[in-house]
């Protein structure tokens, strides 16, 4: 079982953002059970619930698991070392303007940013907003811009 999760990456997460981005019925079957709406696109996302919490104008998603290091593994890969370290995991919640900055993720002053605690019963990905320009691109010319990062909510996807 190690072995199959360390052989992920995020590549099946940004699939799963780049469909929604271009199916919106897609993209409601995503924020209702990603785990079912994985499993449309042939991808195991595990028995673990995954709920995906999307971007929006003036509101901004970031994942951390406070207790220890939860994160949905099969869908975004082996966790960063940093996603682990107890300064992450504790300054995120007191103060995740701060520590997003420090990732260069600079948000307007009135954006919300909303921080989501991963359990052992319960795992998160952020489904990023959709860059302007990106209109008339391909789900690969799409999943390709989206990092794992910007499926924890400490980036957003560049074009």
């Amino acid at each position: 079982a190690l072995e199959t999760t360390t052989s992920h990456s995020h590549a099946d997460g940004a699939r799963l953002v780049a469909r929604a981005w271009v199916d919106p019925a897609y993209r409601l079957r995503l924020l209702r059970d990603v785990n079912a709406a994985a499993a449309e696109l042939g991808v195991d996302a595990g028995g673990i619930p995954i709920r995906a919490v999307a971007n929006a104008p003036g509101l901004h998603n970031v994942i951390v698991c406070t207790l220890c290091s939860c994160y949905p593994r099969l869908l975004l890969g082996p966790s960063p070392d940093w996603y682990k370290s107890r300064a992450y995991r504790s300054r995120v919640v007191r103060e995740p303007r701060a520590v997003l900055d420090e990732f260069g993720l600079r948000l307007p002053a009135d954006a919300d940013v909303v921080v989501h605690d991963s359990t052992a019963e319960l795992r998160y990905m952020v489904v990023p907003d959709r860059p302007a320009g990106t209109e008339g691109w391909s789900e690969e010319q799409l999943t390709a811009i989206v990092t794992r990062d910007c499926l924890i909510g400490t980036a957003v996807p560049g074009t």
